[in-house]
């Protein structure tokens, strides 16, 4: 389990650590905030698609040896970022780094959801998440200093580096059989029936209101990742290693204790009824977004402020996990999981994810020619920080509709979960029948 958590970190380390390096990479290539925003959604595109064929191979390999080769591959890329002389060889490493990534989290819930019962998982699935908000913390706490001695260069290079360690570390690992932590174990048959059909997993209506929900939060936890930095160097004036230690502080304190309460809180209220995970995660989210936008739009001069509100609100964000990836597990069979994270994964990142990063920048860069104009000036250089800091209050309303979003799986989750325990109720008994002399 410390093992797969500290894969997941680094996922999000390498994945998160372009945000941190924004102001450099676009002084360096001449970049606007739409290519900004343009480098990560094509890693988006990438990661989601390439996420579905390989979550199929989870479910029917070996996720270790899987998972050994992903963390290869997007480290080696990660590392390969760094000797990139144009803005096209950038992107073609971020979009290897994409599908190496692309294994970590089917692989991940699935081997999780064969070690721990379901009453624990809110919680255990709350801790593999903190690679999140940890990782986050991390590209920018080390990411922006390094920058700022030696370049944002060595800052890629060295977010590599902890893959040495941890794959030889993963290969020690032994990986649990699948179905190993339910209370009735899956038979053979069951097996045969439930592997790779994608058809009954597009059958489940929660699932379609979870993905949806998905969208409407990965849409700004990308966003954020992505121009946070930036709103700090332009709106507050922090300098490239004030401001990520900054939102690495930001992350590191909101999103931990947003992801441990999550967990916490929605193993506790499981036992209430089955949506209560999903009902929970609604509210959080409902009171999450006046918080966001009061720190968004903060003015130049308050800064401790704006940190503090944005603080709480991604923590809010982040207590999404555990709570709802604890639902998908329990309206899924066990040997769906792995494809129903990849196929869950890929809707979110297309529809909400890549375009995050996308369409915020664009929006951003519109503001700021519109502030322009209206001040009838002709550089843009002025009017950068006006025009991030109005894009970025796309958040606090995408927040709301997620609270809307999650009340509505709520209402079809006691359904889906009563028809996966029946259904697995009837294979079982097929296969008893079955197995008679």
């Amino acid at each position: 389990m410390l093992v797969l958590c500290a894969i997941n970190l680094l996922n999000f380390y390498d994945r998160q650590a372009p945000g941190a390096l924004v102001e450099p990479m676009r002084r360096e290539f001449g970049l606007s905030d739409t290519q900004i925003g343009l480098l990560g959604s094509m890693f988006i595109w990438i990661y989601a698609l390439a996420g579905v064929p390989l979550g199929r191979v989870a479910d029917v390999w070996s996720r270790k040896k899987l998972l050994a080769i992903g963390v290869t591959v997007w480290s080696a890329l990660t590392a390969a970022s760094g000797l990139a002389a144009s803005f096209s060889f950038l992107v073609f490493t971020r979009l290897g780094v994409g599908v190496g990534e692309a294994v970590c989290a089917p692989v991940g819930t699935s081997w999780i959801g064969d070690l721990f019962p379901a009453q624990r998982r809110a919680r255990i699935l709350s801790l593999f998440m903190l690679g999140v908000p940890i990782g986050g913390a991390l590209s920018f706490l080390l990411c922006g200093p390094i920058a700022q001695a030696w370049g944002w260069r060595t800052a890629l290079v060295s977010a590599a580096a902890p893959a040495i360690l941890l794959v030889p570390l993963l290969l020690l690992v032994r990986e649990p059989a699948r179905g190993a932590s339910e209370k009735a174990p899956a038979s053979a048959p069951e097996v045969n029936q439930v592997q790779g059909s994608m058809l009954a997993v597009l059958r489940i209506r929660t699932l379609w209101w979870i993905i949806l929900s998905g969208a409407l939060l990965n849409f700004n936890m990308y966003a954020l990742a992505t121009f946070l930095p930036a709103f700090m160097t332009r709106v507050h004036g922090y300098s490239v290693a004030r401001a990520g230690v900054t939102c690495g502080i930001v992350y590191l304190i909101g999103g931990v204790c947003g992801g441990l309460l999550g967990g916490h809180f929605g193993d506790r209220v499981a036992s209430n009824a089955r949506n209560a995970r999903l009902w929970m995660a609604a509210i959080i989210a409902l009171l999450g977004a006046p918080i966001m936008f009061y720190g968004i739009t903060r003015p130049a001069g308050f800064a401790p402020a704006a940190l503090v509100a944005i603080a709480i609100g991604y923590g809010a964000f982040n207590t999404y996990y555990g709570p709802v990836y604890a639902s998908i597990q329990d309206i899924v069979p066990p040997n769906q999981r792995a494809l129903t994270m990849s196929v869950y994964f890929m809707a979110m990142y297309l529809c909400g994810a890549s375009f995050g990063p996308l369409l915020t920048g664009h929006l951003s860069d519109y503001m700021a020619r519109r502030a322009m104009h209206a001040a009838g000036a002709v550089s843009l250089a002025g009017f950068r920080a006006v025009g991030l800091q109005q894009a970025m209050v796309i958040m606090p309303i995408l927040s709301l509709a997620l609270a809307i979003v999650l009340y509505f799986g709520s209402r079809s989750m006691g359904q889906d979960v009563e028809r996966r325990e029946t259904s697995m109720q009837g294979s079982q008994g097929d296969a008893g029948i079955a197995s008679r002399p």
